[in-house]
């Protein structure tokens, strides 16, 4: 018996939305700057309500400043707002990377932890910017990072009933294999920088649309596009 007709419908679009993506997006990798693990997590920070390519512009002369825990948990308040004023939010933002900085120089020895209950200790810190880094800087999968674009995409594409994150994240654990996790996430923000975007997503130039509940098409179709054989294959391999 193969593996895909053991799995509910939902699963079964969920590993043909996931085999499109692939295809549309073959090289899928996290698009902030980063050289450790640190940068990693400042960067994801910043992130939150911005776009990547703007914390990307600031960050070569925030990490030249400051560039390590230490010189975080140092840094005058006014300047470290002052350099990452432009992505948006910059007090609290400024606020929890020098008090996140601080208890990883105080309790974790300056580096940044391996262990998903530590990284949420961390000030700024909740489960999207923990996935970006466990999975980005130290190849941990232990969740799915959920952004304002994956949050969305899930829920038109009917994954989700959910909007709350925490949840949004575990149904969609329990639809694809655990080695897919992060990168479902990456191809979804993709696609929803790219094509299906908050306010008018065009749902006529989206691979996704036949599969989508969602999509405004004349002739919506839900049949099954994918071989049994193709789905097979992504079940058992990883990237």
């Amino acid at each position: 018996m193969s593996i895909t007709r053991k799995l509910s419908a939902k699963q079964q679009r969920t590993i043909e939305i996931l085999v499109r993506l692939k295809r549309l997006y073959p090289e899928a990798s996290c698009t902030l700057n980063y050289k450790t693990p640190l940068q990693l997590l400042v960067a994801t920070i910043l992130s939150a309500q911005c776009t990547d390519e703007r914390v990307n512009q600031v960050t070569p002369a925030l990490f030249e400043r400051f560039p390590d825990a230490p010189a975080f948990e140092s840094a005058d308040l006014a300047e470290l707002e002052k350099l990452v004023h432009s992505t948006g939010f910059y007090r609290s933002k400024a606020r929890n990377i020098k008090a996140a900085c601080q208890m990883i120089v105080e309790k974790f020895g300056g580096e940044v932890p391996l262990q998903m209950e530590l990284l949420l200790e961390l000030p700024g810190v909740a489960r999207k910017t923990a996935n970006v880094v466990l999975a980005n800087a130290y190849g941990i999968i232990q969740g799915i990072t959920v952004d304002t674009h994956v949050k969305r995409l899930s829920y038109r594409l009917g994954l989700t009933e959910h909007t709350d994150p925490t949840r949004v994240e575990r149904d969609l654990m329990k639809l694809l294999p655990h080695e897919e996790w992060e990168n479902w996430s990456i191809r979804l923000i993709y696609l929803g920088r790219e094509v299906c975007k908050a306010k008018k997503p065009d749902c006529q130039a989206c691979a996704l649309a036949e599969l989508c509940p969602s999509a405004e098409l004349n002739e919506p179709s839900f049949l099954p596009v994918v071989s049994d054989t193709i789905k097979n294959s992504v079940l058992n391999r990883g990237k």
